[in-house]
């Protein structure tokens, strides 16, 4: 579990300078400014995952649960705030471990916005999914997410954060991005959003927790996938 320390205090390390820096600048530029500190938060851990040797069937196995993680999306799409890609990042960070989880949310963001559409929000999105498997892979050994309820609690607990992170690039986009005022009608009307999202967690991580998980482990321990 220390390995993964150094790379996720860089990562979230960039992503607060981003923020300070970002409030220096008064102009049309942060927007941009915060995207490109945002992908900087994202190099180390990317770099990381290619220095590692993988077999070929690790980076399909990767690939499909990413694939499906981001088509997952698509039959809810006429349900804001409802998001299977949550349950289904945690659940795969929970067996097969923390990279493999940052990998699986942040290429899900990036595939899935090939339908929704790609923009400036993408990073954003790809930064809270990334972090929402990083962190499950993180916790996977312990008291918290070794029990039923515990993940029900975590996943509840990344539905509100997810909506958060993505709630400072609202607040970024807009004329007066650090407003208290804005910064409270943002996440006032965020809260909606945010809930659907929590409890779909809760839904999504209770069907999913039981059978899916232990095909996932069969797998992982058959062909030896994804041994940290």
């Amino acid at each position: 579990m220390a390995r993964f320390r150094i790379p996720l205090l860089v990562a979230l390390g960039l992503f607060t300078a981003g923020l300070a820096l970002t409030a220096a600048f008064t102009d049309r530029h942060y927007v941009l400014l915060s995207v490109v500190l945002l992908l900087a938060a994202l190099l180390p851990l990317f770099i990381r995952l290619e220095r590692r040797p993988r077999k070929s069937r690790e980076l399909v196995l990767l690939a499909v649960l990413s694939a499906i993680a981001a088509v997952s999306r698509i039959p809810f799409a006429a349900l804001p705030g409802v998001k299977p890609v949550s349950a289904v990042v945690i659940l795969s960070a929970y067996v097969f471990g923390a990279e493999a989880g940052f990998v699986i949310g942040a290429v899900a963001a990036l595939v899935s916005n090939i339908y929704f559409g790609q923009g400036p929000w993408t990073p954003w999105q790809m930064f809270a999914w990334g972090m929402t498997g990083l962190t499950a892979g993180w916790l996977r050994k312990s008291w918290l997410l070794r029990r039923r309820a515990g993940l029900l609690v975590f996943g509840f607990i990344w539905g509100f954060l997810f909506g958060w992170i993505m709630n400072i690039w609202v607040l970024l986009s807009l004329p007066d991005a650090f407003s208290w005022r804005l910064v409270a009608v943002t996440f006032a009307a965020s809260f909606y959003f945010d809930l659907a999202h929590a409890l779909s967690n809760v839904f999504f991580l209770a069907v999913l927790a039981g059978g899916w998980t232990k095909v996932l482990q069969r797998f992982r321990k058959k062909y030896g996938l994804l041994q940290e």
